[in-house]
């Protein structure tokens, strides 16, 4: 069963319920008093019988019953409110009138009344009794009165009711109906936005503007639905590097082994000479180099990704100025003079990384240069471990590379990065060891004028 079915049906209940205690307790009040009501006016009417009795047995000079009698007629000859009268004397009846059919009563206390309530052959007979002193004689009085119509009333409220409530019960069921389509129309919405969601369509959202809970959990669902489509995004988007990646990676692996194939059955089909020999053997060897290198470089990456590194105690300016000492004679040879200005201090980070970082970083700069250049390496302290820049006045490169140098196998010039032993790993690399730190690395560059890179380690300053 629906919801909105529930709801109604609830309403619907519930409204029956409080309508029907409600009417039934008002008819039963109203029957309550007009009973009341009737047995005082019983009471009172008999007890002015009693009175006329005694004081026609009173003045009368008669020994026997008969002014009592005779007074008795003449108050049912009067309109009297009753519709039965009995006197009797141990058992005799002395006077009757009317049809009701009275009812054994007790005598009872003298000088007291007692009512009785019976079914008078499909009447409703209200009976009052008692005993009165006449002529030394004790006698019993019985007044019957009809309250047939108090119990007919009632039977028409009660018909007028259920009349009443069929028709409160339609009209809210109908009512309760309405409200419960408005009240869940936002749930309605919900599950058609999410049915569409379903079938693929994620940039559909529930637009509700109720002021209620109903707004706030489409909001809620609206901000779920924003991350699913943001993760999905993510995930198409590393779908879309790694197909790339496995394209790069067997394009990469495509062409020196193609080189060392043929020079081997070059090789291994002729007689060469022997320069042709030499030749065709250092082909082999710098494409298997170039394999190697290829090689480590992956193994690098993943072994980034699947390694907890433990970060320790170091000093950034102890690091980079072992290195560009190491490095600076092989700059020169390629007139490129290598610089470094270094802050003094110590934070936390794993010395071998950030040795692998800058190197990469300088190689970079080295491979941008078309002739004699200078590469600054430049280290500052921050107030969570340290910053390291490393510039040069090489070729530079167009703002829209800047976004994709740190993809795997990405290459701005791909011809001259080849030639020059390059894989398009190296900042793939970088960027994993700034992550390790809980850094980050960002790129400066204009063509013509040179590339900045700048990489914040967060591993903690001492």
């Amino acid at each position: 069963m629906k919801f909105r079915l529930r709801m109604m049906l609830c309403m619907v209940m519930l409204l029956a319920l409080v309508f029907g205690a409600g009417g039934s307790m008002l008819i039963s009040v109203s029957f309550r008093r007009g009973m009341e009501s009737e047995q005082t006016t019983a009471l009172k009417s008999y007890q002015m019988v009693q009175t006329a009795m005694v004081l026609a047995n009173s003045i009368s000079s008669q020994n026997d019953l008969g002014d009592v009698t005779d007074t008795l007629r003449q108050l049912d000859r009067g309109g009297a409110p009753w519709s039965g009268l009995r006197l009797t004397s141990e058992g005799t009846t002395l006077y009757a009138s009317g049809t009701l059919p009275f009812s054994d009563s007790a005598a009872g206390e003298p000088g007291r009344c007692y009512t009785r309530l019976y079914d008078g052959g499909g009447a409703a007979v209200l009976q009052v009794s008692g005993m009165l002193r006449v002529n030394e004689q004790w006698l019993l009085l019985d007044a019957g009165y009809d309250v047939s119509h108090l119990y007919a009333v009632r039977q028409t409220q009660m018909g007028i009711y259920y009349r009443l409530l069929a028709a409160v019960a339609a009209v809210g069921g109908a009512l309760s109906w309405v409200l419960s389509m408005l009240l869940t129309r936002p749930l309605y919405q919900l599950s058609r936005v999410t049915r569409q969601i379903a079938g693929g369509n994620l940039a559909s959202r529930a637009h509700i503007r109720s002021g209620d809970e109903f707004e706030q959990l489409a909001d809620d669902f609206n901000h779920m639905t924003d991350r699913v489509e943001e993760d999905m995004q993510a995930l198409q988007d590393a779908m879309r590097r790694q197909e790339e990646f496995m394209g790069s990676f067997a394009h990469e692996m495509k062409t020196p082994m193609t080189s060392i194939i043929g020079y081997a059955d070059l090789l291994r089909g002729q007689s060469l000479s022997p320069a042709d020999q030499q030749q065709a053997a250092n082909y082999i060897f710098s494409e298997g180099k170039r394999l190697e290198s290829l090689s480590l470089k992956l193994l690098d990456l993943l072994v980034l990704r699947r390694k907890d590194f433990e970060l320790v105690p170091a000093s950034p300016a102890a690091v980079i100025r072992g290195l560009v000492n190491v490095l600076r004679p092989v700059m020169a040879r390629q007139d490129i003079t290598l610089q470094c200005r270094c802050q003094a201090g110590q934070c936390r980070m794993e010395p071998d990384l950030v040795k692998s970082l800058v190197t990469n970083l300088i190689d970079n700069a080295r491979k941008a240069m078309d002739g004699p250049g200078n590469i600054y390496v430049l280290s500052e302290m921050t107030d969570d471990g340290c910053r390291i820049r490393v510039a040069d006045n090489g070729r530079g490169m167009p703002e829209k590379e800047l976004a994709h140098i740190t993809e795997a196998f990405y290459r701005v010039d791909k011809s001259r990065s080849r030639a020059q032993g390059g894989v398009g790993l190296g900042l793939a690399l970088c960027q994993q060891i700034a992550e390790l730190h809980g850094g980050t690395m960002t790129f400066q560059s204009a063509e013509g004028r040179g590339t900045a890179v700048t990489v914040t380690l967060n591993g903690g300053r001492l």
